[in-house]
């Protein structure tokens, strides 16, 4: 059983007048914020003054890098170059370091988003891509994502540091993938469920997959959710839960 686990969530997602979560709700309950880097949400002002709340809430700031899709928040594949998108990942996290710094806080790990999250489980030039580019800015950079994905094959043979994930809010695939946001019952919502499937995962490092079988899990940091409705009290309890069994709530170091 691990003796404590991060609890991360994408904050830093809205754009101009659309706000989307509460991130100043959720940045007093996570230790690790997914930090939007204005290629699937988020404007520079939003991501600045986000910056500074986490900096002021002592929550460690990761770069979430995605594809180039605004208009579909990141969560379309798209076929491009690995040349390109190794130079969109570069640019999403130079630009996140800008605004953390002069917020006074840094970016300390890297997070894919969305439909680059799913692809990079199995897609190995764009896996590779992404590895590259975050060893070329900084290779002292961890990488948050899916144990056992060909991102993480690609980060270890950069030496990068791989810290593995788990969904608190997502149903799983046999396979240990995640169900697609397009399937019935993809995305959970009762708290109290969710807290004792977070709970099972971190000290039994286990969770029942949508059919039926129980499937390990490898978790480092459990993520929520920051646009699911309810997303604060989900993320609330799932921390309350957490501590009850003995487990520190504690930024990976």
């Amino acid at each position: 059983m691990a003796a404590a686990v991060d609890l991360n969530a994408d904050l830093g997602e809205g754009f101009g007048a659309w706000n989307h979560g509460d991130d100043e709700a959720m940045l007093a309950v996570v230790t690790s914020a997914n930090m939007a880097c204005g290629f699937h949400a988020g404007d520079p002002a939003l991501l600045l003054r986000t910056c500074r709340q986490a900096a002021a809430r002592g929550v460690r700031v990761g770069a979430q890098v995605s594809y180039r899709d605004l208009a579909g928040f990141g969560r379309r594949f798209i076929d491009v170059s690995p040349e390109d998108l190794a130079a969109d990942v570069m640019y999403q996290i130079g630009a996140l370091q800008a605004l953390a710094h002069a917020a006074g806080t840094t970016v300390a790990y890297v997070k894919p988003h969305g439909a680059l999250y799913n692809a990079i489980v199995s897609h190995r030039e764009q896996a590779t891509a992404v590895a590259a580019a975050v060893a070329a800015i900084d290779a002292r950079l961890p990488v948050l994502g899916l144990a056992g994905s060909a991102l993480f094959e690609e980060a270890d043979r950069l030496g990068l540091r791989t810290v593995a994930e788990a969904f608190a809010d997502r149903a799983y695939q046999p396979d240990g993938t995640l169900v697609s946001r397009r399937e019935p019952g993809a995305v959970l919502h009762d708290p109290a469920e969710i807290a004792d499937r977070v709970a099972r995962m971190v000290t039994a490092g286990e969770v029942t997959a949508v059919d039926g079988s129980v499937i390990s899990v490898t978790v480092d940091s459990v993520c929520v959710h920051g646009d699911s409705p309810g997303a604060v009290q989900i993320a609330t309890t799932v921390r309350e839960r957490l501590t009850d069994v003995g487990i520190t709530l504690a930024a990976f170091s």
